[in-house]
């Protein structure tokens, strides 16, 4: 099976392109599924405070024999951190349930505009987080061009990854765009709209074409745009049929066609709107 390519951040630190999203994934279940993807080969886990399973996330890399600095672990600042020493203690907290010294790449999650923490304070404190050292690299998740000019003209250090939701039927092109611009890397969740792109015929055409699952061709799509993926599955199945993606292309064509869905419509909220603060 081919090897997974990695891109490099804004800071020089390297990140698998394809990884292994935990979001849903329950707290109970989450040490066997990421056990089942670090055998498949994965090396790159995406969780967060928010999906409240850091821990199993923690155990599976610990138990699983493999090198810590072989897998790049990500995880999000929870809504109800925005502040300073909170997202610091957060952080902690981060690390503690996962068991690391460091994390690979720490996320603010979302910007909620509507709350009277602003989020350029909140990303003062990431800078602080990443000047010590215990995390390789800091982001952001959910912003839209408007939010990350806040930030340029108010801290220091420029996101190395903004997050955000992509798949066929919400492109991004624009937002990709000026993260591209900005040497900030792009990556992509809910990268198969919760599953609705799957049963469109433009998609089940060209995986019957080239014999491989709708789920493949849409994430090497993803793949091809130069995004990083993560798609989530508690079936080791479906794990590695996501896993295999770097042994076929999509044509110019194909890409256009995929491309060409794109409707605007999200599956999760807008980041301009959304403002809810969980504990």
């Amino acid at each position: 099976m081919a090897s997974v390519p990695t891109i490099r951040l804004n800071n020089g630190v390297e990140i698998p392109q394809l990884g292994f999203g935990v979001y849903q994934v329950p707290p109970e279940d989450t040490a066997e599924a990421v056990s089942a993807a670090l055998e498949i080969g994965y090396r790159h886990i995406d969780t967060a405070e928010m999906y409240r399973n850091e821990k199993g996330v923690g155990k599976a890399v610990a138990r699983s024999g493999i090198d810590r600095g072989e897998v790049f672990v990500t995880s999000k600042l929870n809504n109800g951190f925005h502040r300073r020493d909170d997202a610091l203690r957060a952080f902690d907290q981060s690390l503690a349930d996962l068991g690391f010294e460091y994390l690979d790449l720490f996320l603010i999650h979302w910007p909620l505009p509507g709350i009277d923490v602003d989020y350029v304070e909140t990303w003062k404190a990431m800078e602080e987080i990443y000047a010590s050292g215990r995390t390789r690299a800091i982001g952001v998740s959910n912003f839209k061009p408007h939010h990350l000019r806040r930030l340029f003209g108010g801290t220091e250090v420029r996101p190395a990854v903004n997050q955000i939701e992509v798949h066929p039927y919400l492109a991004q092109d624009d937002v990709r765009a000026f993260d591209a611009d900005h040497e900030i890397v792009t990556e992509a969740w809910s990268p198969i709209a919760q599953g609705k792109v799957l049963g469109d015929p433009a998609v089940v055409a060209i995986a019957e074409r080239l014999d491989r699952t709708p789920a493949q061709v849409v994430l090497r799509w993803h793949v091809q745009r130069g995004d990083v993926v993560f798609p989530k599955s508690v079936s080791p199945e479906r794990m590695r049929e996501n896993f295999a993606l770097f042994d076929f292309e999509l044509s110019r064509d194909d890409m256009a066609t995929v491309t060409g869905l794109d409707r605007g419509e999200r599956t999760g909220p807008d980041p301009d709107t959304f403002n809810h603060v969980a504990s």
